[in-house]
C-alpha cells in the first residue's frame, strides 16, 4: 500500500472521530438536564455556564453541529471511495459505499450517540468549550443556511398550548415507572397546570350544600345555626337567600356576644334580633362570577388577602361559595381537619350500592368513590339524570350512563330528591 492511501486512510480514520463528536455532541448537549446545568452554574461552574448560554441559542448550536456533522461525513465518503476505486478499480464504489455506511453509523452515529445520552450531563460539561469554538466558526454559514430555510418553510413558532402539552408529557413520564411518591407528586404538578382550565364553578360547594344564616333571626337562633356547623364562615342573607348581605365569621360573633351587655330580663334576650350585632360585624360579601378560572381566583385571594367568596351566575344569582382551601384542595388532594365530616347525603349499602341526596354536587361524589362523572352539563346528581335521561324521571325509574346504574327513590314535584346509585364498570 502506498503512502499516499495511508495518508488518505488516516485522513479518513480521524474525520469519522470527528463525525463522531459532533454526534454525540449534539445529543448530549441537548439530553443534558436543565435543572443539573443551572444548579452548577449558580455555584460558578463555568462550563455549565457555557453549555447554558450554547442552548440558549438552540437554533445556531444545531446548525453548526449538523453542517460539520455533514461535511465531515461526505469528505470522509469521498476519500473512501478514492481508496477503494485506486485498489479495486470500479468495484470499489460499491464497496466503499458499503464500508462507510457501516463504519459511519456503527462508530460515528450509534456508539457515540448511545454514550453521551448516557452520561449527556459529565459529557456535555467536557465537550462543552471545542463546541463553542466550532459554532464561533460556523456561525456565518449557518446563520446564511438559517435564512434561507425560514424563507423557504418559514419559522417554527411554539405557543404556550405546545410548551405546556410538553410539560405535561414530561409530568406523566416522571410518574409513570414511579412509586406512590411519585405519582403523588404527578398528580400534584399536573393540578398545578389544571388550575388554568377549571372554573370555581366545578369545585365551589353548590348552594344546595351551604349553611347560611338569616341576619334576621333572634341571637339565640343565630348562635344555635353557626355552633351546630362545622364551617367558620357563613354567607348571612336577609329575607331571600340570594340576598347576601354579608360573611360572618363565628369567631367575630362570639366576640361581639362577649362584648354585648347582658339583657335586663330573659324575655329581652329572646327578643333580641341578631341584624343589628351581625350588621356591625360581618365582612362585606366578595362576589365572583362562577366562570373566573381558579388560577385567577387564586390570584385574587392572595392579592385581596380574602379566604371566602361567594360565587354567582350572569343573572347576580347565588350558585354557591368558593374557599381559598376549596383551590389548594385541587393542588394537594383533600385536606382533613377535626372539624371535616364525611360527605352529607351519600349512605353506604351492604350490597355495594349508594343511597345519594339529589342535591349531592358530581364533583363531591367524584371525589368520595373516585368516580369520573361529568360535570360539564349538571352540577348535582339529580341534574345529571334529568340532563342524560331528558325527563323527570318517576320512583322506581332505572337508567344506566357513564358506567352507572341509577334509581330514582324519591321525587317532591319536580325535583328529585333520592337516587340509588351502583358502579357498573366492573360488574
Amino acid at each position: 500500500m502506498s503512502g499516499d492511501i495511508l495518508t488518505l486512510v488516516l485522513v479518513i480514520f480521524l474525520l469519522i472521530l470527528a463525525s463522531a463528536f459532533f454526534s454525540s455532541a449534539e445529543t448530549a448537549l441537548t439530553a443534558a438536564s436543565d435543572a443539573r446545568m443551572r444548579q452548577l452554574a449558580g455555584k460558578g461552574n463555568r462550563r455549565a455556564m457555557l453549555v447554558e448560554r450554547l442552548r440558549d441559542d438552540r437554533e445556531g448550536l444545531i446548525g453548526s453541529i449538523l453542517i460539520g456533522n455533514n461535511a465531515v461525513n461526505v469528505i470522509a465518503s469521498a476519500l473512501a471511495t478514492s481508496v477503494f476505486i485506486s485498489i479495486l478499480d470500479d468495484a470499489g464504489v460499491v464497496w466503499a459505499t458499503i464500508t462507510m455506511t457501516v463504519i459511519l453509523v456503527v462508530f460515528a452515529e450509534v456508539m457515540p450517540k448511545t454514550y453521551a445520552l448516557t452520561h449527556s450531563d459529565k459529557y456535555a460539561l467536557m465537550i462543552a468549550p471545542p463546541v463553542r469554538v466550532v459554532v464561533l466558526l460556523l456561525r456565518p454559514l449557518s446563520m446564511a443556511l438559517s435564512v434561507l430555510a425560514n424563507s423557504l418553510i418559514g419559522k417554527r413558532r411554539t405557543d404556550d398550548s405546545d410548551r405546556e402539552e410538553e410539560l405535561r408529557g414530561m409530568i406523566e413520564l416522571h410518574g409513570a415507572d414511579g412509586d406512590a411518591d411519585d405519582r403523588e407528586t404527578q398528580a400534584m404538578l399536573s393540578s398545578v397546570l389544571d388550575l388554568n382550565e377549571l372554573t370555581v364553578e366545578q369545585i365551589m360547594t353548590h348552594r344546595a350544600g351551604v349553611k347560611m344564616v338569616d341576619a334576621d333571626d333572634d341571637l339565640d337562633s343565630l348562635l344555635r345555626e353557626v355552633l351546630s356547623s362545622p364551617h367558620t364562615r357563613h354567607p348571612v342573607y336577609s329575607g331571600n337567600p340570594d340576598n347576601i348581605i354579608g360573611v360572618l365569621h363565628v369567631k367575630d360573633l362570639l366576640r361581639a356576644v362577649g362584648r354585648a351587655p347582658a339583657a335586663k330580663d330573659e324575655e329581652a334576650q329572646r327578643a333580641t334580633t341578631g341584624r343589628e350585632l351581625v350588621q356591625g360585624i360581618a365582612s362585606d360579601p366578595y362576589f365572583v362570577p362562577e366562570t373566573t378560572l381558579l388560577f385567577d381566583q387564586l390570584q385574587a385571594f392572595r392579592s385581596r388577602r380574602e379566604h371566602f367568596a361567594v360565587v354567582v351566575d350572569e343573572y347576580g344569582d347565588l350558585q354557591g361559595i368558593v374557599t381559598l382551601e376549596d383551590i389548594l384542595e385541587e393542588i394537594v388532594g383533600d385536606i382533613d381537619d377535626e372539624h371535616d365530616i364525611d360527605l352529607v347525603g351519600l349512605t353506604a349499602q351492604a350490597d355495594g350500592s349508594w343511597i345519594v341526596d339529589g342535591s349531592v354536587t358530581i364533583r363531591d361524589l367524584n371525589r368520595a368513590l373516585g368516580w369520573q362523572l361529568p360535570d360539564e352539563d349538571a352540577s348535582t346528581i339529580a341534574g345529571l339524570v334529568l340532563f342524560e335521561s331528558r325527563t323527570i324521571p318517576n320512583p322506581g325509574q332505572e337508567f344506566r350512563f357513564h358506567n352507572i346504574r341509577f334509581r330514582i327513590l324519591k321525587r317532591e314535584g319536580n325535583k328529585v330528591t333520592s337516587l340509588r346509585l351502583w358502579s357498573t364498570k366492573h360488574g
